[in-house]
């Protein structure tokens, strides 16, 4: 109080007293720092009786922007406003929409419409309609959507671009586009709010449709918008939206600023163009991390790990995306022990790791096989607060039957809460069970699955069908073939068609497997001529196998596996010209056959072994081992099965080959590296 009277007295002097004391209280407004203080001034404002739309302005929103704290006490100042006008109502508006407590801006538009001395104009509709929807109040939206029609408001452009917003929030694109196409003057803000809608949605196509709309409407894109788009693009895969975006920012002269230029690097990163990305990369100065883990995702896709890590080594600041995007790489490329290497280099960063690097390092463990290694990562998960996410437990069921271990598998299954498991929990499991052999306790558990009311999807009838396809359950699979569309009204895919043509393929029902191939509602594609092409070389059919390599080639020319089955077919008929012929022509192509190797988990570490392998420090005494095992088999009645050879040599060198395999080699280095009864894995990635 004596602090307000010391600051009045030059004032007051000049001016007249009540209109100095106004002026006085306004700087003490905007001086005020603490609650407190404040409440000194609105008692002051109170006893002056100056009731001015400017001086209760100032406080609310001198109130509002001190704390979060004080907005409740801006309210009470709102609500015991004598004279409330739609200006001072706007601004409260305005000033409640920039805070964190959307409903209290309802509640003030509640509290407008309950009095008839103050109007809803055009200005008050926007901060509502934001409230509503970050609120995500349908209801409410839907009922101001009301009003601003009741009032004549909905035809008024700044009204409509924010019911555009609002149902776009809602997730109401529908509804949201319904508006926007009876807009008569659309700017720029619309055209980012109903594309941004759009994309948010998920319905890219829809994102470049409406962008093509709007370059014929004549409204230039800003760079706002135009990074909108090239997320849809980015999103989508479209390459050549991607471009014709480039080329636009080219011919209007657009100022590449490192938002535009991020933007572009990840489009054309995720669409798989990396000498684009690449050299719009070595422009940015400096590099943006954003743009940098695009680039490393983007290299790791195309499997060129080397350049990819190259990038994440020359970043300086990593966060945790990049580690994980980079973690992925390498467990997707089928490089597992990189991927643990690395995920070990992020935990000495000081770096927690999330669900999605944890998914990736299962991923890698899966792949290794290593069962010590899976137990540890198991351990890593409960220590760290993973272990109760479903999402989790379930690729831990997949990756302890990948590891050899369907006791583990059942284990993590069984804890898994009954009410809890989902169709991936079963799905997982059977898959498991499938993956070793026991189809009729895979099919117990399809049929266990359903009697506890969970529907089977499509990935859980690719599982069921593989196991039916191993076990040769030909009838049974031909049952629940038909089962998918009567039953579950799941259209059979390709990888289902794929799992029927190798349970026949398998069961030498040669003619009904391409029967069903030329019956499918849709081309076939790799994986199903590949299935009849390598029954066919099981079986020895040499005619239908020569049409399905030319058919699967037809759609793959670079086929590795294609031109490998086809030799053998013509090995198995000893036409050798026909084989050399083959190999000449991968030869001529630059095919190269994807190597085997088998691996092995010996005191926690991983050792892997290709054919013919003397890369092993011990390779020596592996060799003496491999001798001393076969020497012991002989005494007993075991000879190589050479039939199994399918190149152009004599007896004693197919003898050879036999016994040179990875597996055989990963086999031996266990028998001399393992303790007695203790259970060998070997893995193979083939």
């Amino acid at each position: 109080m004596s602090t307000i009277t010391q600051t009045i007295l030059p004032i007051s002097s000049r001016q007249n007293p009540f209109t100095a004391h106004h002026h006085l209280l306004l700087i003490a407004l905007n001086s005020a720092t603490t609650l407190t203080h404040l409440k000194q001034i609105h008692a002051q404002i109170l006893k002056t009786t100056d009731n001015s739309t400017t001086l209760f302005l100032k406080l609310f929103q001198s109130s509002t922007s001190l704390s979060s704290s004080s907005l409740d006490y801006a309210l009470s100042v709102f609500n015991q406003t004598p004279n409330l006008e739609s200006r001072l109502c706007n601004g409260v508006l305005r000033d409640l929409s920039k805070s964190n407590e959307p409903y209290k801006t309802l509640w003030v538009y509640d509290k407008m419409r309950r009095r008839e001395d103050i109007g809803v104009d055009r200005y008050s509709f926007s901060p509502i309609l934001k409230a509503s929807a970050r609120t995500c109040a349908v209801k409410e939206g839907m009922e101001i959507h009301g009003v601003a029609s009741k009032l004549g408001f909905d035809l008024d452009p700044y009204v409509q671009t924010g019911l555009v917003g609002m149902y776009v929030a809602f997730g109401c694109v529908l509804e949201a586009r319904l508006l926007f196409d009876k807009m008569l003057h659309k700017d720029i803000v619309t055209w980012n709010v109903m594309i941004d809608g759009y994309c948010q949605s998920g319905l890219y196509e829809d994102v470049l449709l409406l962008f093509e709309e709007m370059q014929s409407s004549g409204v230039e894109l800003d760079k706002m918008l135009l990074c909108t788009i090239l997320s849809a693009c980015s999103r989508s895969g479209n390459l050549s939206s991607g471009k014709a975006i480039h080329d636009y920012v080219s011919q209007k002269n657009i100022v590449m600023d490192s938002h535009l230029l991020h933007s572009l690097i990840v489009m054309y990163s995720n669409c798989g163009s990396m000498d684009l990305a690449q050299y719009l990369y070595s422009k940015m100065t400096p590099k943006n991390r954003i743009a940098s883990t695009a680039m490393i995702r983007g290299y790791s896709k195309l499997g060129k790990l080397e350049a990819a890590r190259s990038i994440f080594n020359e970043m300086v600041e990593k966060d945790l995306v990049c580690w994980s995007v980079m973690i992925s790489g390498y467990a997707e490329s089928d490089w597992p022990m990189e991927a643990f290497k690395l995920f070990n280099d992020m935990q000495l960063s000081g770096l927690r790791p999330d669900q999605i690097t944890m998914f990736s390092i299962i991923s890698a463990c899966a792949q290794l096989g290593a069962l010590d290694k899976a137990r540890w990562v198991h351990l890593f998960i409960d220590k760290n607060g993973f272990g109760d996410v479903l999402s989790i437990n379930n690729a831990l069921i997949d990756m302890y039957a990948k590891c050899g271990s369907l006791e583990n598998a059942s284990g993590v299954f069984n804890k898994i809460p009954h009410w809890k498991r989902n169709v991936i929990s079963w799905t997982s499991m059977i898959s498991g069970v499938a993956m070793h052999g026991d189809a009729n306790t895979a099919l117990g558990l399809f049929d266990q699955m359903k009697a506890d009311g969970i529907e089977p999807n499509s990935v859980t009838f690719v599982n069921v069908l593989y196991s039916c396809s191993h076990a040769g359950f030909v009838e049974k699979g031909r049952q629940i073939f038909a089962s998918m569309t009567n039953e579950y009204n799941i259209v059979p895919n390709k990888e289902h068609y794929g799992c029927m043509v190798d349970l026949l393929g398998r069961a030498n029902l040669l003619r009904e497997a391409f029967d069903l191939i030329e019956s499918m509602p849709f081309t076939p594609n790799v994986v199903v001529w590949s299935s009849l092409l390598s029954a066919c070389r099981v079986h020895g059919e040499v005619e239908l196998g020569e049409l399905a390599a030319k058919r699967l080639l037809e759609l793959d020319p670079e086929h590795d596996g294609a031109h490998v089955l086809l030799s053998n077919i013509y090995a198995k008929a000893k036409r050798w010209k026909d084989v050399g012929a083959v190999r000449n022509d991968m030869k001529n192509k630059g095919i190269a056959k994807e190597k085997g190797c088998s691996r092995i988990e010996v005191n926690g570490e991983i050792h892997e072994f290709l054919m013919l392998d003397k890369m092993h420090k011990l390779a020596d005494e592996i060799y003496d081992k491999l001798d001393e095992v076969v020497s012991k088999l002989k005494l007993v009645g075991y000879a190589p099965n050479i039939s199994s050879v399918l190149v152009n040599l004599d007896d004693e060198e197919k003898k050879e080959v036999i016994l040179w395999h990875s597996e055989k080699l990963a086999l031996c280095y266990g028998l001399m590296s393992m303790e007695k009864e203790s259970c060998i894995r070997i893995v193979k990635n083939l």
